[in-house]
């Protein structure tokens, strides 16, 4: 790009998709984008994604808060769980399959055991099996970007995520990635990588940013779909697909450590 085309930047491009720019800047991207069909073909193709989603997401936003998330129901919660906790840790309470023993499995298997996960993994799930129910069904486009340029698509969802991302390799449970894309969440923006394995069957992984720096750990089950989500150092992750719990534990496990850049020794059975 030369001249004023240089001066557009992918943080104009979804200022614009958002709604957010103005003025004369606004003018200058609708020029930019009148002289390159390409960008302005994906550009309106974010825009149609993020109005979907919007859409989709209109009845719950206006949904009252349920009892069950307000500050001091949450706070008097987390009291009574602490004194559970120290209870069943001592009894060695076995939610998990064992031999992983890593600090996040420790810390969630409680919260998990408890029924009252914290309302950001409950959003977090809630968007990622939303997402997933949305584009797991495409034929024509389930990604955005493909496999073939993952590198330029980890850059551009890092880029946008502010967070390093990488793609966890599930091949030793038969999926491998077939790309991903950008969805908008809230004021921010998420990440989806969907794998398939061999019979087509898909699952999704998903990352946005997350308020908070507890980790925390939830299972949701809705129809044939199964999410497990957690939030840890200020991210929501989730691990999506059409299979049952036990099924998708090793995945989501294999999943947390990939993205946390460990290598535990995790085996599909």
């Amino acid at each position: 790009m030369t001249g004023k085309d240089a001066a557009i930047r992918e943080e104009d491009l979804q200022a614009y998709v958002d709604g957010r720019a103005s003025g004369e800047r606004l003018a200058e991207i609708e020029a930019y984008l009148a002289q390159h069909p390409e960008e302005r073909e994906r550009v309106a193709l974010e825009h149609r994604q993020r109005a979907a989603l919007r859409g989709q997401l209109e009845n719950k936003a206006a949904e009252p808060i349920p009892p069950r998330l307000w500050i001091t129901n949450i706070q008097a919660a987390r009291r009574r769980r602490w004194g559970w906790r120290l209870g069943a840790a001592a009894a060695g309470l076995l939610l998990f399959t064992g031999g992983i023993g890593t600090g996040w499995i420790a810390a969630n298997r409680m919260e998990m055991a408890s029924g009252q996960p914290t309302s950001g993994t409950t959003a977090v799930a809630e968007n990622a099996s939303l997402a997933y129910r949305t584009f797991v069904v495409e034929v024509a486009h389930p990604v955005e970007v493909d496999a073939q340029h993952q590198a330029h698509l980890l850059q551009w969802l890092s880029r946008r995520l502010g967070k390093p991302l990488v793609a966890p390799d599930l091949t030793s449970f038969g999926y491998r990635l077939m790309g991903g894309r950008l969805l908008p969440s809230g004021s921010g923006a998420a990440a989806q990588l969907m794998y398939d394995d061999p019979t087509g069957k898909r699952l999704t992984v998903y990352v946005r940013a997350a308020e908070g720096s507890e980790t925390a750990f939830r299972f949701q089950h809705e129809g044939e779909t199964s999410t497990f989500a957690w939030i840890d150092r200020g991210f929501g992750f989730a691990v999506t697909g059409a299979l049952q719990r036990d099924e998708l534990l090793p995945i989501a496990e294999a999943v947390y450590h990939g993205l946390s850049g460990e290598s535990p020794a995790v085996k599909k059975d």
